[in-house]
């Protein structure tokens, strides 16, 4: 999981000249034009594998795809339009906060004291890492909170989901069917914000990279990882996000970190790692899932 959420990472270091020449709404819509085109082959076995599950999965499957995929991350870039930078950052943080109340009543996983442990300290280094003055931060305009929110809530959800349909969806049918759905959810808001769909010639080897790295690659990883970690953990571990993106941003981009950045990298690190040691190294771990609440009870 932490891995996938390292390549994730890297989407800054691609997307930034992409960002210059195209609107949002285009870049992601090319994003799973080429990977739905890319995972076609697997598209009618992972149609047969979702029409075996029940309506839970199907309306999971339809989340995860027109929501978590395409959606939020609309919601996402349009809070940085409507208003200032740093209230999405802010609200983002909030994602773990939401996966754990969602995970909770979709999935019934319980969280233990210990818990608090690992989310506590990591939830703070990601503060201090996305701001260079993390005492000087100001949530200002309803619309962009609302928006942020919005997103945070769906890639939440979205990490929910992705555990649910993984007991009965193998990883391939699940990233196929994400962004075939998402596809068409991505086309809706390109048209409903009068953005162009066609791109130059130029643009296409850095769409391809970003399409198939922090694409189709760190999702491939993330839903094996899924199949077997509670998202509760999940979410914990998808903080090697800023902590990748931060580093890429220092020796690639030529970006500054002021000191408590750096600290809250290095929480952010070893929080991560401890909790991925902690559920492997002892017999009592601090996330029950499912399984463990039934066999207790």
């Amino acid at each position: 999981m932490a891995i996938a959420a390292a390549l994730w990472g890297t989407d800054g270091l691609l997307r930034l000249p992409l960002a210059e020449n195209l609107p949002a709404a285009t870049v992601v819509f090319w994003e799973h034009l080429i990977i739905a085109t890319l995972l076609l082959p697997l598209l009618p076995s992972a149609l047969r594998a979702l029409a075996r599950c029940g309506p839970r999965e199907w309306g999971a499957v339809l989340l995860i795809g027109g929501g978590a995929s395409a959606l939020a991350t609309a919601l996402f870039t349009a809070a940085f339009q409507t208003g200032d930078p740093v209230t999405p950052l802010v609200l983002q943080k909030l994602q773990p906060l939401f996966a754990v109340l969602a995970a909770f009543v979709v999935l019934g996983e319980r969280l233990r004291l210990g818990y608090l442990f690992f989310a506590v300290p990591a939830l703070a280094g990601a503060w201090l890492l996305a701001f260079a003055d993390p005492f000087d931060v100001r949530v200002s305009a309803l619309r962009t909170a609302l928006l942020a929110l919005g997103a945070a809530a769906l890639w939440a959800g979205g990490t929910v989901l992705g555990r649910l349909v993984s007991a009965k969806l193998r990883p391939r049918d699940v990233t196929a069917l994400r962004f075939t759905i998402g596809l068409p959810v991505a086309a809706g808001i390109v048209a409903a914000q009068g953005s162009p769909f066609a791109v130059s010639w130029d643009n296409a080897t850095g769409l391809v990279l970003l399409a198939v790295v922090p694409g189709l690659l760190a999702l491939s990883l993330y839903y094996v990882g899924m199949q077997a970690t509670p998202a509760a953990r999940a979410t914990l571990a998808e903080l090697a996000f800023p902590a990748t993106a931060a580093v890429i941003s220092v020796t690639v981009l030529d970006s500054t970190m002021s000191a408590t950045q750096w600290f809250g990298l290095a929480v952010v690190v070893c929080s991560v790692t401890a909790l991925g040691w902690h559920e492997r190294s002892r017999k009592e771990t601090v996330v029950v899932t499912t399984e463990e609440v039934r066999v207790s009870t």
